[in-house]
């Protein structure tokens, strides 16, 4: 007789110990999330902007070159500007670090640094060398790293500053009991030299920014020198955030010089401090009336572009009204696909309403500039996403000055020369994985 035997009511299959792990695993993740987004608040975590459109007797927005736009700009955003300032745009890795490392040699008191992004190089040895040297001379040396995107940096390099005499501090570090930080990050490049001079740009301390833009893994970006008013502006972005991490509030001749009397040429210019809100933003405001106030001709460059509803609309509409409207963004280079298919989802619409698209294609495009009708002129680190419009803190240098717009002018159409338009009949061949990627990703724009 043929004996049976009994599976054993322990021993459960391999499929339905597997398929209870996932089960548990599921369990605690969704568990998790509710209680991160109960701790945070769902609202908060990913809320957009709150502006929609403008509305102005007899037209939206005053054109950028009346006297009317500086004044709503400044009420709107807090950009304060001034004559008397000298703006040097600079390209790339090989424009932009020879400029700095030469300041920050030359600093007789006072060299304060708040950078993103920061990961160990020939960058980074470099600063750490020049910063450790400066500090010893006797020089009051400040560097101020974001928690999330410096969270590279060793801790034999931040002690090997400290034994020189820098000061350094971490800007929002994030603990469990502390989550609602994790949003809000300082996406802030500011160098100030001695209180005069300033830096700012999307550079950051990593050696990817080295080279000359147009080489794969050299990547491309636009930078800013410059000196007078402004800068006390910058140094004050500065000082907000250091009071934060450290509780020290920086103040005094040394950090805030007078300025020099006025020299020329001299450029107006102020510096937009763009800082989070639970409302409307002065980085959304600050985007809105740059667009609207365009009236021949609007060069948009940035990284990462994933305008929601209501800032393409209002893309759409400057190009009905006949401004020339182009967007140069990121191509097949870009370090983060999930941005680009997410702002790929929005071609479409643009296209469709007359905005000329370019992809940039040596190398991952990192500038974010604007410049409306050869005038008005943005450099720095805002990027065209929720991110930067409702959660980061932003700085940009804005110029009103047709030579430095002359020069972003010259530059962009000399990059879309190495890029690729993307026209409406080649952009509805692409295959299905594409769209259902892009559909995927602009899901998720709010937090990208």
């Amino acid at each position: 007789m043929k004996k049976t035997t009994r599976r054993s009511s322990k021993a459960k299959p391999a499929n339905d110990q597997k398929r209870s792990v996932l089960e548990k695993v599921a369990i605690a993740t969704g568990a998790l999330l509710l209680i991160l987004f109960t701790i945070i608040g769902m609202e908060f975590t990913l809320h957009g902007s709150h502006l929609s459109h403008l509305q102005g007797v007899g037209s939206a927005a005053p054109p950028v070159g009346d006297a009317l736009f500086t004044r709503t700009m400044e009420m709107y955003t807090g950009t304060h500007l001034t004559d008397g300032n000298h703006v040097t745009v600079l390209f790339n890795g090989e424009q932009t670090y020879p400029a700095i490392w030469k300041e920050l040699r030359g600093a007789k008191e006072t060299i304060t640094i708040q950078m993103y992004y920061f990961e160990p190089g020939k960058i980074a040895d470099t600063l750490s060398a020049i910063l450790q040297e400066r500090a010893r001379s006797g020089v009051s040396v400040h560097l101020l790293t974001d928690a999330f995107g410096a969270q590279n940096i060793k801790k034999s390099y931040v002690d090997t500053l400290k034994a020189a005499g820098v000061h350094t501090a971490v800007f929002r570090p994030v603990h469990w009991y502390e989550m609602q930080k994790l949003q809000n990050r300082s996406h802030n490049r500011a160098i100030v030299v001695d209180g005069r001079v300033g830096f700012t740009g999307g550079f950051g301390i990593a050696d990817k920014w080295l080279g000359n833009g147009h080489t794969k893994d050299q990547w491309r970006d636009t930078d800013v020198r410059f000196t007078g008013p402004a800068v006390s502006q910058l140094q004050s972005t500065f000082a907000e955030g250091w009071v934060e991490a450290t509780g020290v509030l920086l103040t005094g001749e040394k950090y805030f010089p007078q300025q020099p009397l006025k020299e020329e040429p001299a450029e107006t210019a102020g510096l937009l401090d763009a800082q989070p809100t639970i409302g409307s933003t002065p980085a959304e405001r600050f985007l809105a009336l740059s667009i609207a106030g365009a009236r021949h001709r609007l060069f948009i460059t940035n990284s990462y572009f994933v305008p929601n509803h209501d800032f393409k609309q209002l893309l759409v509409e400057a190009s009905k009204r006949g401004v020339d409207v182009r967007i140069l963004t990121v191509g097949a280079e870009t370090d983060v696909k999930i941005t680009r298919y997410a702002g790929r989802k929005q071609y479409d619409d643009l296209l469709k309403g007359g905005v000329r698209i370019f992809e940039f294609a040596p190398t991952m495009m990192h500038a974010k500039t604007l410049v409306a009708d050869g005038m008005w002129s943005s450099i720095g680190t805002m990027n065209f996403d929720n991110r930067s419009m409702v959660f980061n803190n932003e700085s940009n240098l804005n110029v009103l000055d047709a030579s430095v717009g002359a020069t972003l002018d010259s530059v962009f159409l000399n990059d879309i020369k190495y890029s690729k338009e993307i026209t409406l009949a080649d952009f509805k061949k692409r295959g299905l994985i594409q769209r259902f990627f892009e559909l995927g990703s602009s899901a998720m724009a709010r937090l990208l």
